[in-house]
């Protein structure tokens, strides 16, 4: 049996690697230049975890998550997002605490059982960031501009922000009422799902992409036009915020993202340049959250990039540096003794921090000069049975093509200025 990776799911190979690893260094240095440190949490969590955070009526808790039952009775799901994860995490070992601020990152592999298709999988890589402990407009605007610096970074060209507020306890339900009111004085146009979540979930009916919904919802009521005097204040400091940065903002009235935690500001983060799908991150404040799970009152707000849909972007843009070869020196072997010291000297030199490789398979003289031009070696140092015998050794290279004889024990100060 020839066995495959799973559908949905993707191998990393090495020579892709080097795009992750690029992007991955500048998520590292931006988030922590902007006061982020990193978190690391479990794949896996009590499903509860997400039911009560994401919400029973999401599609992602009622149609997405892998979830079982493990050896213990207990249920456990592979996490579908960071957000939960990270604020159990800090409840736990009391990062989310009053009168305290806690600035986390992350980076991580995610897993929802989605239909596969271009930029999505059923195991997919997100970064994020989480802000515990303030519930200021600034905290929110710093979120967001760490996403705008990370990429400003990364080289992706014209970025605009769109921002909603989705109220809070006060005002929401208020504003819920009247667009379940008028969604049903329009039910029977409406889809099947906006049917459903009219019931459960009404201002995920905002989200809908079919044309018909679209229309309907287009002459709803507004939200902003009913948010409570702390919520309009809020979201007018957040505009200014941003715009004193010289951030594109625009309101986007009907953006509230696919999670029910959300309260008062929602965002995107958008490239004009890349047509329909033009998000590359999106987040927004969670000040229930902690509380919800088990934690005190304290306030917070995240957002979330997903990997692959920022590095396909990238890739289309041509964003990524010509990846450097870095191999030093290419030791050439050629008899039993003569990969013995080969083998020796090179991890002699790996000792001290010098790049170096071998053949391992017994290659003609040819094959390793040309498996050593394959992997971008500044140098060549040959050793055969004479050069053995006499103790001098030909050393190429391999930009220039100039050689000469060199004694082992000269090979690191002739290759260190290099290195």
């Amino acid at each position: 049996m020839k066995y495959q990776s799973l559908r949905g799911t993707h191998d990393i190979l090495p020579d892709q690697t080097p795009v992750w690893q690029y992007v991955e260094t500048k998520i590292h240095d931006k988030f922590q230049s902007c006061g982020f440190c990193e978190i690391r949490t479990p794949a896996i969590e009590q499903a509860e975890l997400f039911t009560r955070s994401i919400g029973d009526n999401t599609d992602i808790v009622s149609k997405e998550m892998y979830t079982f039952e493990d050896k213990g009775g207990r249920s456990i799901s592979l996490r579908p997002e960071a957000t939960a994860s990270v604020v159990r995490a800090a409840i736990e070992h009391n990062l989310a605490i009053k009168d305290k601020i806690s600035k986390l990152y992350y980076i991580g592999p995610m897993f929802r059982y989605e239909r596969p298709q271009a930029g999505r999988f059923r195991q997919f890589y997100q970064a994020g960031v989480e802000l515990l402990g303030s519930s200021s407009a600034f905290a929110d605007a710093e979120v967001i501009l760490a996403g705008v610096l990370l990429f400003n970074s990364l080289g992706l060209r014209s970025l605009e922000v769109e921002i909603n507020s989705v109220g809070c306890g006060k005002c929401r339900p208020a504003y819920e009422k009247e667009l379940k009111k008028h969604l049903e004085e329009h039910s029977s146009k409406l889809c099947f799902e906006c049917r459903e979540r009219t019931d459960k979930n009404v201002l995920r009916t905002l989200d809908c992409k079919k044309a018909a919904c679209r229309e309907i919802i287009s002459s709803a009521p507004s939200l902003k036009g009913m948010l409570c005097e702390d919520c309009r204040a809020h979201f007018d400091q957040l505009q200014s915020a941003l715009s004193s940065f010289g951030v594109k903002v625009s309101v986007n009235e009907k953006l509230v993202r696919g999670l029910d935690y959300y309260t008062k500001t929602t965002f995107e983060i958008l490239s004009k340049e890349l047509g329909a799908q033009n998000a590359v991150c999106g987040g927004g404040r969670y000040d229930a959250l902690i509380e919800q799970l088990g934690g005190s009152k304290i306030p917070a707000v995240g957002m979330a990039i997903g990997l692959e849909r920022l590095i396909s972007v990238m890739e289309a843009q041509k964003l990524f540096p010509e990846p450097e070869k870095e191999l030093a020196v290419y030791i050439a072997a050629m008899g039993k003794e003569a990969q013995q010291k080969a083998f020796k000297q090179v991890f002699e030199l790996r000792k001290s921090g010098v790049s170096a490789e071998t053949d391992l398979s017994g290659k003609s003289l040819k094959s390793q000069l040309k498996a050593a031009d394959n992997l971008g070696a500044k140098y060549v140092l040959i050793i055969g049975e004479e050069e053995l015998k006499k103790g001098l050794f030909p050393l190429r290279n391999m930009k220039t093509g100039q050689q000469k004889e060199i004694k082992m024990d000269e090979l690191f100060r002739e290759i260190e200025p290099t290195c």
